[in-house]
């Protein structure tokens, strides 16, 4: 018998945990319907496309103004988009935007410049690039820069998580080129949506996916959410949403359910909201369906500046 690689899982066990794509032979039906309904979002909607926040070609984003902004502009959520570091567009996901266009928050969708040429570390620190430079930027994009939130899908639900574990107002922050003068309160993010997502990378360094990712020991300590929580922050920390669907693999759900502990235990404020019926790549619609309870409790999160229970 083989030995155990971790937990109870030998390489093929692992492996296939997250193989999404040989679960759900069906995936490119959805890529193909979020890249033709973004699409024609993108064609009936105000946008403001590919904004750089950055030099790099990966360093852009898109804008949906929301459709009726607040006086001192709307709320938005900053949605980062997944493809295990390696794939997919923010051009894909524009077909989440009407749902909060029509709520009256502004939504945009954040590109990053992906593996192998990027490592996840990296990752991080150009999502909290694009983080900070849409809150100096806020007043010219219509949107309120006390009043930014985040959210993110499978590995931009890992991203959103470690967005939310920054240390905002620390030294080396504000110091660095790209923060300029935007002054990086330490409650820049009000809160957070996690959906499907990634919380402790070790399993994904041991995975088939390490050949592509190269995950260091160093970024399985600093970049994984589970071993980075806000605890500085303590109550005052930005509280987080996570869901994952029903439908997923054992090791999505028990990293989702281990980091909500951990998370709780640290005296931070986080809730889950179930999915069922969904795999990981039917849970993201959710977020942009407003009779759906994800949407609701993303929106009343917003609605109540990130004072969640």
């Amino acid at each position: 018998m083989t030995a155990p690689l971790y937990r109870d899982y030998d390489q093929d066990g692992l492996d296939r945990q997250f193989n999404l794509r040989a679960r759900w032979p069906e995936h490119p039906t959805y890529f193909a319907r979020w890249a033709e309904d973004s699409a024609a979002v993108r064609g009936r909607l105000p946008a403001r496309l590919d904004l750089a926040y950055g030099n790099s070609p990966g360093e852009r984003l898109d804008i949906f103004p929301a459709s009726a902004p607040a006086p001192g502009g709307a709320p938005l959520i900053a949605f980062i988009h997944g493809g295990y570091w390696q794939a997919l567009d923010k051009s894909d996901f524009s077909y989440l935007a009407p749902a909060f266009v029509e709520a009256g928050i502004a939504f945009a969708s954040l590109n990053y410049d992906l593996a192998p040429a990027t490592r996840i570390a990296g990752m991080v620190t150009q999502v909290r690039q694009a983080l900070a430079w849409l809150h100096g930027n806020a007043a010219a994009q219509g949107v309120d820069p006390a009043r930014i939130f985040v959210a993110g899908h499978s590995a931009g639900g890992h991203l959103t998580a470690m967005a939310l574990a920054t240390d905002w107002a620390a030294t080396d922050w504000a110091a660095t080129e790209w923060a300029g003068d935007f002054g990086l309160p330490a409650d820049l993010v009000k809160g957070g949506c996690s959906v499907s997502g990634v919380y402790d990378l070790e399993p994904i360094s041991l995975s088939y996916h390490q050949a592509v990712l190269s995950v260091s020991p160093e970024e399985v300590a600093d970049c994984s959410p589970l071993r980075s929580l806000p605890r500085h922050l303590g109550p005052g920390a930005a509280p987080l949403l996570c869901a994952v669907g029903s439908e997923e693999t054992d090791e999505f759900l028990r990293q989702q359910a281990d980091y909500l502990a951990a998370w709780r235990a640290a005296g931070l404020r986080g809730a889950a909201i179930d999915l069922p019926g969904r795999n990981h790549f039917t849970a993201i619609d959710a977020l942009g369906e407003p009779a759906h309870p994800l949407f609701q409790a993303v929106r009343s999160l917003v609605a109540a500046g990130g004072q969640a229970s």
